[in-house]
Order: structure tokens, then C-alpha cells, then sequence
């Protein structure tokens, strides 16, 4: 019995004990966590004030305003000046095509020395006659004034009889110049009697030198004691406007341009305005080199001319022709001409591979005369158009 109530005892003791255990395991997990100590806190350093240092100011001498030694002014002030472009002075037009004679000669001794050579012939028959013929339509003289040509020499060569060296040399020029044209007016018209400043407008095709034939027009019209404003209205060709301003800069002429791709006509607009401002003698302008068998770009040159002469009239519209392109050159001139009053011609590269004979071809063709001619790359290579100094290179000494 007693060890009975022994074992209930001890039980009980035993179920009593695992209970506390279980009852402050609970009240243990039930205890919120501890408050966190409270952080040391320092205060941020003193932010600098105009005229302070970037750190925390120290004690340091300070002197008034009447103890710093201040300039009195005695010593000059020196300011760095921009350097300024070197005007050039370009070389007088006068007798130009005279002295640019022996480098016209050297690339167009061919048709002078061919058509000497075959004229010198003791019999002169229909086979000699076609081959002066083939001469002058290789030179892109044209079908129709080397049929003119021809004709003429034949008659004239059977008259005289005798023909000497001399005889045919001075033959020849005489039909030549006949061809040419020599009571044409070929001076480019920059004064108008009754305005200032006189208007030119440049066009012409992409590569044929149409920018730099504006930038050496310039020169030209320097040399001869005007003033100048360029118009760089080729807005759709990168670098054109840079290109045109470097020509004006050498000669001290102001181009007036505007901005990458656009409106050509309001730069044109513009320019002339300028020109206006400024009381120069001439504004030249330069349009976009647009090909001729766009049809749009077409008539956006002639709204560039409508606008333009709301200003004033134009009083010359200059086709720039690369002379090396021959009878493709006059499909160019034909369709410019239809869309603008072209009043005259510009032939360069005449120098190198050209014919001489697109000089006559052209004129017959637009029934306007060439009135410049581009002879090499120099700045002063582009001479106004000489028919007797012409016709003396093509035919040699």
C-alpha cells in the first residue's frame, strides 16, 4: 500500500515539473525583444558659406581693405585679339584668257594641228573633206556648223588656189571666229544703272563645279574693284555653305547661308536683302546642284528665282557646263534652260579631256554666249571668254 502511494506521488511531482517547463517556455517566446540602444549622435560638420573655405573655419589674420595692396593701374591690361582671315587680292581679270593661253593650247592642239595638216594637202577630194569633218565632230563642234564649216572652207580653199601655210592658218581662224561669235556681248552684267547691288544666280548640275566657278566669280568681280555678298543657298549638299564661305573669306566677301537642308529660296531671299543692307555692288548665288532629270528640283529652282525677284530682277543667270562632258552637257543646258532665262555660260574644266567645239555647240544650242571659262584648278584660273585669243590656242602658233 505504501508503495502505492509512493508512485502516485512521485507522479504527480513528475507531471507538475514537465507543466512549469512547458509554461515558461511560452511565456519566454511572449516576451517582446529589448528596446535598442540609443545611438550616439554627432552633429554634421558646418556647411561653408560664400566666400569660405570647404572645411571648418580656422582663426587666421584678417586684414581691412585699406591693408591689401591693390593694382593702381599703371600696368596694361593685354587681350588676345582673334586672328583675323588674310584678305587675298586676286589676280586682275584683264588679258586673263591671254596668259592661260599656253595651258587652253596644250589640250586643244588636236583640232588646230588636224585641221591644218588636212587642209595642206596638195588634192583636197571628198575623202580629205570628211576627214576635217570627223575632225570637228570629235571635237564637239556639232552637226549642224560643221556642216557651216565645211562648206565655207571648201568654197573659200578653191577660190584661193594656192595655199600656204600662212594662207590657211588665217583661213581658218577667220571661220573659226565666224562660228564663234565676236559681236556677241559676253560681259557678265553686275550693274544695273538704276539699283544696287546687281543679282547674279548660279545654277547648274552636281560635279560640274558650280560652287567653286561661284567662289572664283567672286575673286574676279574683286579683282576688278567690287564689292560682294555670297548667297550659299545649295543647302542640300553637306558642306557646300562651308565651301562657299572659304572662297568669300580669301577675298573679304560676307556669305549669307542658312541652315542644313533648308529652304533654299528664303537663303537666296536673304541674301540679296543683305546685300541690300550693306550697299555691296554684286550678290551672287549659289543653287543647289540638282540633277536635271528631277522634275521637283527643277521647279524648286525656279521658285528660288520667283522669290529672288521680289527683291529685284536677276540681272544674269550663269548655266555652269563641265566641259568635258560634250553633247551630254547640252541635254543638261536644254532642260535649265526651259525652266530659267539662262542669259549665259560657264565652261569648265575646258583644260583637260574637253573639245573645243562645245564652245560653238552650246551657244548654238541656248543662242546664249559663254561668258567665262574655267581653265585649271587655281583660284585665278576661271577667264573671262575671249573669242580671238580663243580660236588663236585652238589653232596653234
Amino acid at each position: 500500500m505504501e508503495t502505492v502511494i509512493l508512485a502516485v506521488v512521485i507522479a504527480v511531482v513528475v507531471l507538475g515539473a514537465l507543466g512549469g517547463l512547458v509554461i515558461g517556455s511560452r511565456r519566454k517566446k511572449s516576451l517582446p525583444p529589448p528596446p535598442p540602444a540609443a545611438p550616439d549622435i554627432t552633429a554634421p560638420p558646418a556647411e561653408p558659406h560664400v566666400g569660405d573655405e570647404a572645411e571648418t573655419p580656422r582663426d587666421e589674420p584678417r586684414r581691412t581693405i585699406e591693408e591689401v595692396d591693390l593694382p593702381d593701374g599703371s600696368a596694361p591690361v593685354v587681350v588676345e585679339e582673334l586672328p583675323t582671315p588674310e584678305i587675298e587680292i586676286p589676280e586682275p581679270t584683264a588679258g586673263r584668257l591671254v596668259r592661260l593661253r599656253a595651258r587652253l593650247s596644250r589640250s586643244q592642239n588636236a583640232l588646230g594641228k588636224g585641221l591644218l595638216t588636212l587642209l595642206s594637202r596638195e588634192h583636197l577630194d571628198d575623202e580629205t573633206w570628211e576627214e576635217i569633218e570627223d575632225i570637228l565632230l570629235t571635237a564637239d563642234v556639232g552637226v549642224q556648223p560643221t556642216t557651216e564649216l565645211v562648206d565655207r572652207l571648201r568654197e573659200r580653199v578653191k577660190v584661193l588656189g594656192t595655199r600656204t601655210p600662212d594662207e590657211l592658218r588665217g583661213l581658218l581662224r577667220e571661220e573659226l571666229l565666224k562660228l564663234v561669235g565676236t559681236d556677241v556681248d559676253r560681259a557678265v552684267k553686275t550693274e544695273p544703272e538704276d539699283r544696287k547691288p546687281g543679282i547674279v544666280m548660279v545654277v547648274g548640275v552636281n560635279g560640274t563645279g558650280k560652287t567653286t566657278t561661284t567662289g572664283k566669280l567672286a575673286r574676279v568681280l574683286v579683282a576688278d574693284g567690287r564689292t560682294v555678298v555670297l548667297g550659299a543657298a545649295d543647302t542640300f549638299r553637306a558642306a557646300a555653305a562651308d565651301q562657299l564661305q572659304t572662297w568669300g573669306e580669301r577675298v573679304g566677301a560676307y556669305t549669307v547661308r542658312g541652315p542644313e537642308a533648308g529652304d533654299p529660296a528664303s537663303v537666296a531671299f536673304d541674301a540679296v536683302k543683305e546685300g541690300k543692307e550693306m550697299g555691296v555692288d554684286v550678290v551672287l548665288i549659289d543653287t543647289a546642284g540638282r540633277l536635271h532629270t528631277k522634275t521637283g528640283l527643277m521647279d524648286e529652282l525656279g521658285k528660288v528665282k520667283r522669290v529672288v525677284e521680289k527683291h529685284a530682277p536677276l540681272d544674269e543667270v550663269l548655266l555652269v557646263l563641265d566641259a568635258t562632258t560634250g553633247q551630254n552637257g547640252l541635254v543638261q543646258a536644254r532642260v535649265f534652260a526651259e525652266v530659267v532665262d539662262i542669259t549665259g555660260i560657264v565652261l569648265t574644266k575646258l583644260d583637260g579631256t574637253a573639245k573645243g567645239g562645245i564652245v560653238i555647240a552650246v551657244q548654238r544650242e541656248l543662242n546664249v554666249p559663254v561668258k567665262l571659262i574655267g581653265l585649271g584648278e587655281g583660284a585665278d584660273d576661271l577667264a573671262p571668254f575671249e573669242p580671238e585669243a580663243f580660236v588663236d590656242a585652238l589653232i596653234g602658233d
